[in-house]
This record gives C-alpha cells, structure tokens and sequence, in this order.
C-alpha cells in the first residue's frame, strides 16, 4: 500500500510527537512539520522553544519544518495559507496531538473542512495515563520546558517525562497528567521517530506573563 503524505501541526512537545509516531505507524509519510512562531521570530508560538532546537528535532527526524511568523489576530489566516501551500503538494492529512479539548477539535475541523483537508488526531479521548506510559515506554525522551504557574512552579522546570513524573504529577490537586489545559508544555529530545538525539544545555529560569521557563541552548552536532 502507498504512504499518504501528512504535515503535523508541530509543537516539539509530547503529545505531537507521539501522534507523529502513530501516524508513522499507520503508513502516513510526513512531509513537513508545521510549527506557527511568534511575530518576532524568535521562538514557538505555543511553547516558546528556541527555533535551533525546532530545527535540530525536524532534522534528528530527517523531515522539512516550516515556520509561520503570526500573532492571535492572523493565526487562522496564516495557518490556512500555508495548509493550501501543503495542498497543492498533494497533502491531503494534517496530523494534530489534541486529547480532548473540544474548541480545539471544533477549530481544527472547521479550518480543515474550510482548506479541503482531512484532519487526523489519533490520540483523541484517549487516558491520559495510557498516553504518559506509551511514550514512555516507546523510548521518548521529553523535559518540562514551561509551566502555568497558578499550578505548578518553577521547580517542575527540568523534570523529566518519566514513571517517578507520572507519580508525582498525579498527587497534584486539579492538574491534567498531560497538562492539556495549559499546565505545562515539554520538548522532546529523542524517542523512536529520531535518528539520533538532540543535543541541548539548560539555561536560566524565567518567570514571564503568569509562566515559568527553562532556557534550552541548543548544542552543535
């Protein structure tokens, strides 16, 4: 059977790059990773991970990375210019990691159906336990690099997407596993879509906006 080619609305956290792999394993070839960037270029729009590390995650993956500059206002025209861009490659797939956040879905079905393309969100309503220890146990290798801080404070910064994370998480009053709700983002460093590791140090923490971040510095191969 031929590959159906794919974008993924890329993130550089965990749930996108498992809902990568699982689009991988059900024979989707990925074309591009598309990740929208702050208007001032300088990081990612939802995580706020440095560009270099972006690039070094779609290179160990051996796949494209498109980058939107965009603000609140233009998003949804931005993020549907460079779709039909996809489209007119003969991408008919885009691949998304939401679990189960409805106005995301809603959204995302609605921009879809607009540009003529098939959405996929193959982790859709599933336990958010069950998705920690997939990606665990699949290899994945992930840090908190952001975190709410009306939830958690900077010392999650750093931590590792691992068991022991899983228990501590959990003892938390009101805190999604997944942090789907915003309460914390990851990056994701190697697991079984890469090729090799991304090499990285950890900087400074910052306190920016009611939000905690790490600083990665991205390390030359």
């Amino acid at each position: 059977m031929l590959e159906e080619e794919a974008f993924v609305s890329f993130s550089g956290g965990k749930e996108s790059c498992l809902a990568c792999y699982r689009a991988i394993e059900e024979n989707f070839k990925i074309r591009y990773l598309l990740n929208m960037v702050s208007s001032d270029g300088k990081c990612s729009y939802s995580h706020r991970i440095n560009l270099k590390l972006l690039k070094l995650q779609a290179q160990a993956m051996g796949v494209t990375i498109v980058w939107i500059k965009t603000n609140w206002k233009n998003y949804e025209a931005d993020f549907k210019k460079c779709i039909l861009n996809f489209k007119e490659q003969n991408i008919k797939t885009g691949i998304f990691g939401d679990i189960d956040l409805k106005e995301h879905r809603d959204w995302i079905e609605r921009v879809s159906k607009e540009v003529g393309i098939k959405p996929m969100l193959p982790l859709w309503k599933e336990k958010r336990e069950n998705l920690l220890d997939e990606f665990i146990n699949l290899g994945f290798k992930a840090i908190v690099v952001v975190t709410c801080a009306q939830f958690l404070g900077k010392e999650w910064l750093g931590k590792i997407i691992d068991k022991e994370f899983i228990k501590e998480i959990k003892n938390k009053s009101n805190i999604d596993l997944c942090g789907e709700r915003g309460e914390y983002h990851t990056f994701v460093y190697d697991g079984p879509i890469f090729k090799e590791p991304v090499k990285f140090s950890i900087g400074k923490k910052t306190l920016k906006e009611k939000h905690w971040f790490l600083e990665l510095k991205a390390e030359r191969r």
